[in-house]
């Protein structure tokens, strides 16, 4: 039984998460290392939510509001993480949620698209009875994509992401947003709106800015946009960290 007054509660939380999602195959083998990189990175930030990570959310939830297919992308982790929130986020921004795993394999789909039923979304996009298309420049089982969802999504909010697949959806023109923990990752430089940031964070968040941000007018949900660069976004991240190790 984790105590609430372990100075690492909220951590240990998560790796517990971690660890009985890999022992129900939820995850790939490889999930915990992936975790704990994240991790490592959390901690330079200091666990907490930056002004930079912020700005990220309000763009990617404007984004989403003015996409006219807009999809979030989840495998085994963000699932393990988040999925409640993964579910209202969506509801409350009108996205779809799309399976999409490095490691695939019709067992591990079919029990994420169990867990998701079980949690109250049974309309989940990548499971084995979707019409799964192929995304040809893509050479892994990532290239499988949903016919209604990430195949023609104009939109993608892909967490925890591998950079080959973000910068091959951006380059086909698709609009792809990430969150990742490491600046210095290939996913946060390839993609058009990074947010550095735990995504048991960020998607709470972003519901709450969704709540706000809807009811705006869509000239304003532009003007974030276009206000926004991402590499600047990404070196006040780095910059962040340097002066926490400092």
């Amino acid at each position: 039984m984790l105590s609430k007054a372990h100075p690492r509660y909220e951590s240990l939380v998560l790796r517990d998460k971690i660890v009985k999602a890999s022992k129900e195959g939820i995850l790939a083998d490889s999930a915990m290392i992936a975790h704990g990189r994240g991790e490592a990175f959390d901690y330079l930030l200091g666990e907490k939510t930056t002004l930079p990570a912020k700005r990220a959310m309000y763009v990617t939830v404007a984004a989403m509001i003015l996409s006219k297919n807009p999809v979030i992308s989840v495998n085994g982790n963000t699932t393990a993480l988040a999925i409640d929130e993964i579910i209202e986020f969506a509801k409350v921004i009108g996205a779809k949620i799309e399976i999409n795993l490095f490691y695939r394999s019709d067992e591990r789909v079919k029990k994420i698209t169990e867990l998701y039923k079980s949690h109250g979304y049974p309309e989940i996009l990548g499971s084995l009875d979707d019409e799964i298309m192929y995304i040809n420049e893509i050479k892994n089982p990532r290239a499988s994509a949903s016919k209604s969802g990430i195949y023609s999504a104009d939109t993608i909010l892909v967490p925890l992401e591998d950079g080959d697949r973000a910068e091959i959806l951006s380059r086909s023109g698709k609009n792809i947003i990430t969150i990742d923990l490491n600046p210095l990752s290939r996913t946060s430089k390839m993609s058009d709106v990074s947010i550095v940031d735990n995504v048991v964070r960020a998607i709470p968040f972003m519901t709450k800015i969704a709540g706000d941000l809807l009811t705006q007018d869509k000239e304003l949900l532009k003007e974030i946009i276009e206000d926004f660069d991402n590499k600047t976004n990404l070196e006040e991240s780095l910059k962040l960290i340097k002066e926490d190790i400092k």
